[in-house]
């Protein structure tokens, strides 16, 4: 048998390089070496001479090399009612903005789907996620149209399958026309697991199932949706915490506080991961360590929805896996992660550990190796080192935003968005030049202005 053809090669030299592996080991200037859609080598000074194969030599002079960035948490269809409500809490946000959300359709969520990724993907996430949970009746194939967008893009992903069964009528905050029955719900679900899941190293789709959160959805839902994705090997994403009025629903319905119920659901493991997590006691973190459940911080929304202010410090001390989420851009209207590695370093020495709750390389490990872990995928991505795979960000560090700063990696986390040079997703270039190569920013724009007025249009006539 012949042997196989030598993979192509793309070297980037002359940069400082942050792995965030376990050691935090770093390189004032060095190399990294693509090999297909791995990282063959990295280290410090020049790649090895005599590389075969090199289609490509990128000087990173004055750039910092980090991991992609992984978004743990995001509602992408919420990129056409952006800049609405802004001067509500959860609930009342909720009640203003369901009966616009009920109206989406197909086109509308494409063309937010595609709004959402390429502000990430422009702003250095190479591994994004969706919990998408509003499924109106008849509106089209919203799974497929968010996956279609995504791999247009080139972007790794993971769907988190949402459903909500509790409306209105059952005491729960959506419009009885907004929410899918137990039996449709679970159908949905597997059924995109069956059309779009791959469970592979390498994959660029994965699901996860994905009940909105305890206020909207039924107890049954959330018990039979862990069994489906225990049965079927897929990971579990919900809501939790987020709010006091969340933890007071809970205790007038359920008895019990948010995490205890998790656990009578079946909804603790190392398995899922929660979003927000804001108000958890000293027993409730104890428990995420205990059973490896993961968090999703999403500290801009916190803040914009006077959520409060979540114990990360807490949560990494005990062991917690933690990383950064966006949140839906109803709550976050800026849309990329790189605001969140700033937030959360200054929000967090808003609370009681004050200078000491983060620094700016916990910050940057909770955006990558943290996301990654929480997405059940820190053998793979999140850290720079050979074999895991290509997914890079080079960062530009020597223009005036932050020329004066002499440390990288505090440039990068404190200072100004830091231009993208080069993004590599599974070894291929995404980003250029701070712009997206794989599809039209311009034409997405357009198009998610357009569908915003169409669904505004609805609305206001419903």
């Amino acid at each position: 048998m012949a042997a196989s053809a030598d993979p192509q090669r793309i070297v980037i030299e002359n940069c400082s390089i942050a792995t965030v592996d376990a050691h935090d080991t770093e390189y004032a200037s060095g190399h990294i070496v693509v090999a297909g859609n791995r990282i063959e080598s990295i280290g410090a000074g020049r790649a090895p001479e005599g590389l075969a194969g090199v289609v490509r030599r990128v000087d990173g002079t004055g750039h910092l090399a980090t991991p992609g960035l992984v978004n743990t948490h995001h509602h992408f269809y919420q990129w056409i009612t952006r800049g609405l409500a802004t001067d509500h809490n959860l609930f009342d946000w909720l009640v203003a903005l369901y009966p616009t959300w009920a109206r989406i359709d197909e086109p509308m969520v494409r063309a937010a789907a595609q709004g959402s990724l390429a502000m990430m993907a422009r702003g250095g996430v190479t591994t994004a996620m969706d919990h998408h949970y509003v499924h109106p009746e008849g509106s089209g194939d919203l799974s497929g149209a968010i996956i279609g967008a995504a791999r247009d893009m080139g972007v790794r992903f993971t769907l988190a399958r949402g459903s909500m069964d509790r409306s209105e009528k059952d005491g729960g905050l959506p419009p009885d026309f907004a929410v899918e029955t137990l039996e449709g719900a679970l159908a949905g679900t597997e059924a995109a697991i069956d059309a779009h899941h791959d469970a592979s190293f390498g994959s660029m789709t994965r699901i996860a199932v994905a009940p909105c959160s305890p206020f909207s959805v039924s107890t049954e839902l959330m018990r039979q949706g862990a069994e489906l994705a225990r049965r079927r090997g897929v990971r579990l994403h919900t809501h939790g915490s987020e709010t006091v009025e969340e933890e007071r629903f809970c205790k007038e319905l359920f008895g019990m506080g948010p995490t205890d119920y998790f656990e009578s659901t079946g909804w603790l493991g190392d398995d899922v991961w929660m979003a927000h997590c804001v108000h958890m006691n000293d027993s409730d973190i104890a428990a995420f360590a205990r059973t490896g459940t993961g968090v999703a911080h999403c500290p801009s929304s916190n803040a914009r929805l006077a959520a409060g202010i979540a114990r990360v410090p807490d949560m990494l001390a005990a062991g917690v896996p933690v990383g950064l989420g966006v949140d839906g851009t109803a709550s976050n209207e800026s849309g990329e992660l790189h605001t969140e590695l700033r937030n959360a370093l200054l929000i967090n020495r808003l609370g009681a550990h004050r200078e000491k709750a983060l620094n700016a390389r916990q910050a940057l490990r909770l955006a990558t190796y943290g996301g990654a872990q929480v997405l059940g995928r820190a053998g793979q991505i999140g850290s720079l080192e050979a074999g895991k795979l290509a997914d890079l960000v080079l960062w530009k560090l020597d223009t005036l935003a932050h020329a004066s700063i002499a440390d990288p990696v505090t440039a990068l986390v404190l200072g100004a968005a830091a231009p993208v040079t080069l993004s590599l997703i599974d070894g291929k270039p995404v980003v250029e030049g701070n712009r997206l190569i794989t599809v039209d920013e311009d034409v997405i724009a357009r198009a998610t202005r357009d569908e915003a007025r169409r669904l505004a249009r609805i609305a206001a006539g419903a």
